[in-house]
């Protein structure tokens, strides 16, 4: 039995052909960058040569160097660890919060509802990247204030998506009669709204770890995440800006990587939603 349901999730998963399993292979390729870059990376990425700056791809430089001498190839293995930790640590926290303040609402309703959805009312009201850079830079520089910042920007949509679940589930006439038995409420919680709560919440965890990339590239290009010399896409595209039209490489390339890694999670997103929501499936 449990044979036939991971067969009928694989199959449904890469129902959608070959640019699924691409955007699988693209994720496994950057997951696998990023976990071994000591290993393949054959350079410091933060050690400075300027004898060697702006050299070309070759002489044991696989896309060359940049400004400062540093191997272009090992700082976007170094850069990947960084939008990837800073994604999955911030959707992760996102994710825990949402739940339990969607939780509290839903199933609470009266003040509870009223205060939490007021609050992500507003907060959805104002555009997410403003939002996010001001968070970014009241909680300052570095990993921690970068994950701090776009896990508070994501808070609301796993809150909302939360609270609706719990909505539609604790009307049904099991529930009600869960209720009406006396069961602890933390035992209906635990039993039966979190289980049910899991498959659309996976689906926007992988959908929003792309987003998450993207706005840690963007504050880092605008100076307020990660800082030089610590790599990572953002200050890499920002770095090479400068250079854009005599080695466009070094802005073109963190740019590509961006766009494959934040392309790959939104489509490996929706394989998860076909093959999570069995209302979805058969309808690509």
């Amino acid at each position: 039995m449990k044979n036939t349901k991971i067969k009928s999730f694989l199959r449904t998963f890469f129902s959608r052909g070959i640019i699924i399993k691409i955007s699988v292979v693209i994720a496994f390729v950057f997951i696998a960058g990023a976990v071994f870059a000591p290993v393949i990376g054959r350079y410091d990425p933060n050690a400075i040569e300027l004898n060697n700056a702006l050299k070309a791809s070759g002489n044991g430089h696989i896309f060359g160097t940049d400004a400062y001498g540093r191997d272009v190839f090992t700082r976007l293995l170094y850069g990947a660890r960084i939008s990837l930790l800073a994604s999955v640590f911030s959707c992760l926290a996102a994710a825990i919060i949402g739940m339990l303040l969607g939780l509290l609402a839903g199933y609470y309703e009266k003040a509870a509802a009223l205060i939490i959805m007021r609050y992500v009312d507003i907060q959805l009201s104002i555009p997410p990247l403003l939002f996010t850079i001001v968070i970014g830079l009241v909680a300052g520089h570095g990993l921690g204030g970068l994950i701090f910042a776009i896990s508070f920007g994501l808070i609301p949509g796993f809150t909302r998506l939360m609270y609706g679940i719990v909505l539609s589930i604790k009307e049904s006439d099991y529930i009600v009669a869960l209720r009406l038995a006396d069961i602890k409420s933390y035992k209906i919680i635990l039993k039966h709204l979190l289980p049910n709560s899991f498959p659309s919440m996976i689906v926007m965890f992988a959908t929003n770890l792309g987003s998450a990339i993207m706005l840690e590239s963007t504050l880092s290009f605008l100076g307020i995440g990660i800082q030089m010399p610590t790599a990572s896409w953002g200050n890499m595209v920002s770095d090479g800006y400068s250079y854009l039209f005599t080695n466009p490489t070094l802005a073109l390339l963190p740019g590509v990587c961006i766009t494959l890694i934040v392309v790959a999670f939104n489509i490996i997103g929706d394989g998860l939603r076909d093959a999570l929501d069995p209302r979805l499936r058969g309808k690509l």
